[in-house]
């Protein structure tokens, strides 16, 4: 008898970008380019463009959970990525849907656009702490949105470590602190996590790409960490080959012009066969 085969699955849960650079649609393409199959629940749908965000709409609360459901319960993801939720209810929507499952999260904070247009409504804050952080494996959040989770001004290493302990201790298992943000030749992101109590972190540094096409940066790191994840990865290695690829994915659309304003990365500079594995 033939045997047969899955694929490694990923759920994601954001926001649709019409643009294509960002949110659901980057990261299907990020799944795609890493052989893994993408599913989706979509939380809201923006007008937008490489220039800004014209308008945006979510979705009825009781839509983004019965998508999630639908799909955990018949694709089976083996790991669920979050990005843009717009509000408390959906952030509670999500909660209890997931809720009901036992399944690593990676949970990426979307607050404002690349652009500067607010994509999480101040509320939805505290419900994503108090609700998704404690199912969380990682959060990755750049340092505005360290900011406006922790409400503390991030300007040195140390202050780092404090607002990346104030998340850890609603129950993240790790933080990814991306520093796309800081000026300089070098990009660091830090990986924090707490082994017997202590804080431990570790560096992930690559050189600055000199581009206008940052549009869904964020989207594609934790995508690609969700993917590579559901690959067998560890953790650490997960972090680390997601922000390769993330470098690389600048570094092949920097010339390319898309759009007006701050265009994509390009996802597909050097994609992977799709992974199977032995159905049980």
């Amino acid at each position: 008898m033939k045997s047969i085969k899955s694929y490694p699955v990923v759920l994601s849960i954001a926001g649709s970008d019409s643009s294509g650079g960002a949110g659901i649609q980057a990261d299907l393409k990020t799944f795609s380019a890493l052989g893994v199959y993408g599913a989706t629940a979509i939380t809201a749908v923006t007008a937008q463009n490489t220039v800004g965000v014209h308008a945006q709409c979510a979705l009825p609360p009781q839509m983004v959970y019965d998508q999630i459901v639908a799909v955990v319960d018949d694709l089976h993801p083996s790991v669920v990525k979050i990005g843009m939720l717009s509000n408390s209810e959906i952030v509670c929507a999500v909660a209890d849907a997931l809720g009901r499952y036992a399944l690593p999260v990676v949970l990426d904070p979307v607050i404002v656009s690349s652009s500067g247009h607010r994509l999480l409504t101040e509320e939805a804050i505290d419900v994503i702490k108090e609700k998704l952080l404690p199912m969380s494996i990682l959060t990755t959040p750049n340092i505005p949105e360290m900011e406006a989770l922790t409400g503390m001004q991030i300007s040195t290493d140390s202050t780092k470590s404090d607002a990346a302990r104030h998340l850890l201790y609603y129950g993240v298992k790790a933080v990814l602190l991306k520093g796309g943000h800081e000026e300089g030749e070098v990009k660091r992101d830090l990986l924090f996590q707490t082994h017997a109590d202590a804080l431990s972190v570790e560096e992930f540094s690559t050189e600055t790409i000199p581009t206008r096409n940052i549009h869904g940066t964020g989207c594609t790191l934790s995508s690609a960490i969700a993917a590579l994840l559901a690959r067998g990865l560890g953790l650490s290695e997960a972090v680390a080959e997601g922000k390769s690829f993330i470098t690389e994915a600048l570094r092949a659309g920097a010339d390319v012009a898309i759009g007006q304003g701050y265009g994509p990365v390009n996802h597909g500079f050097n994609p992977l066969k799709m992974l199977t594995y032995e159905a049980r």
